[in-house]
């Protein structure tokens, strides 16, 4: 991004209240940057000197999630579909105004807290369903060793976490492994 155009784009984030914490002058140096200084949010231009503002987004997003907008003085969808497969989460064409800055920021900053919300729901979901069949496992081994029925298997199951005070799931594992040998 142009000096003029960053020393800009830096008045119009610091007169609404948002703290500039650093600025890049290439791909390359937003990798370490956005390393080194762990932002909230990004603000790339796609035409960057060393290394291009997409592949930049996309290293910086695989080393950690967060939001990213993209100034680029081309509409291409090409460009925008890059950007997007990247993980962006704005785009906005050069020459920008503030009324849409500002809004495009918040609404990369809203799209990216419901994606981690939803990852965080999916990670959940997982965990639980990965619990359920390690239950689900030692019941089966209780039942066919024991001669018990599934209430009975998964009373013995319940009453050995809360006596441990351990995780059914532990227990399942730790029962599984020691009975099915």
């Amino acid at each position: 991004m142009h000096v003029i155009i960053r020393l800009d784009l830096r008045s119009v984030l610091e007169s609404s209240g948002l703290e500039v914490c650093g600025e890049a002058r290439d791909g390359v140096e937003a990798v370490e940057l956005a390393r080194e200084l762990r932002p909230d949010l990004m603000i790339m231009d796609v035409k960057m000197p060393r290394l291009d503002g997409i592949e930049a987004a996309r290293r910086i997003l695989e080393e950690r999630p967060l939001p990213i907008v993209m100034l680029t003085a081309f509409g291409v969808d090409e460009i925008v579909t890059r950007a997007a497969e990247a993980g962006a989460f704005g785009y906005l064409v050069k020459p920008f105004r503030e009324l849409e800055l500002l809004p495009a920021i918040r609404m990369a900053q809203a799209r990216f807290a419901e994606l981690a919300m939803v990852r965080e729901q999916a990670q959940s979901l997982a965990e639980a369903l990965e619990a359920r069949k390690a239950i689900e496992r030692a019941k089966g081994i209780l039942m066919a060793k024991e001669g018990i029925t599934e209430q009975e298997a998964f009373e013995r199951l319940r009453r050995a976490s809360q006596n441990s005070g351990r995780p059914m799931m532990v227990i399942a594992e730790a029962l599984s492994a020691a009975l099915a040998l």
